[in-house]
């Protein structure tokens, strides 16, 4: 497990445009979130340690979270045919195992995840209403093997911060995880 650092795209971002599949087909645009107050999108994948820690936490944040206005999208970069564990077939399963109430994204290009500035699995974007950044970072202070419990703590505060009005702390920590998993150029 090669532990990878987020690089914090700047705040005030504005988020980069998606047209992504989902697990079912479906294509999913940054404009089908223009309703909500607040946009999470997570690059994750499916057989990182890192993101294994969090599964059953994301999906537990997304249901409780989505209800409030805040929407959630996650986006897998990997490459798929290096890591076979993160293909589309295998991110439906993982849907369906962990009930993600969110839309689960293949960027078989990768494309997105250079728009983005991602790097590592799992990470964090919190976009305002006006999709500008306004948090970057990690979920919690939960790794595995580090005895810390798995909150959201992060990633939940400045979601609530946005929901409030208000402009999230500008001190993030980073995210940790694996590194995407890039295609051979």
């Amino acid at each position: 497990m090669v532990r990878t650092e987020s690089t914090m795209m700047p705040l005030g971002t504005r988020a980069p445009d998606f047209a992504l599949p989902d697990t079912e087909g479906k294509v999913n645009r940054l404009a089908d979130f223009a309703a909500s107050p607040a946009l999470v999108v997570i690059f994750m994948c499916n057989h990182c340690p890192y993101v294994k820690h969090l599964k059953k936490a994301l999906a537990d944040f997304a249901a409780e979270m989505m209800p409030r206005g805040c929407a959630v999208v996650a986006i897998n970069s990997n490459d798929a045919e290096a890591y076979p564990a993160d293909s589309p077939e295998e991110m439906a399963r993982d849907v369906a195992a962990f009930g993600y109430p969110f839309p689960y994204l293949y960027d078989e290009s990768q494309d997105v995840a250079r728009a983005y500035d991602a790097v590592c699995t799992p990470e964090f974007f919190l976009f305002d209403a006006g999709r500008s950044l306004v948090y970057r970072g990690q979920f919690d202070a939960s790794r595995p093997r580090n005895d810390e419990p798995v909150t959201g703590a992060d990633l939940r505060a400045a979601v609530e911060a946005v929901l409030a009005g208000t402009t999230p702390a500008a001190d993030q920590s980073l995210s940790v995880g694996c590194s995407i998993k890039w295609k051979a150029a």
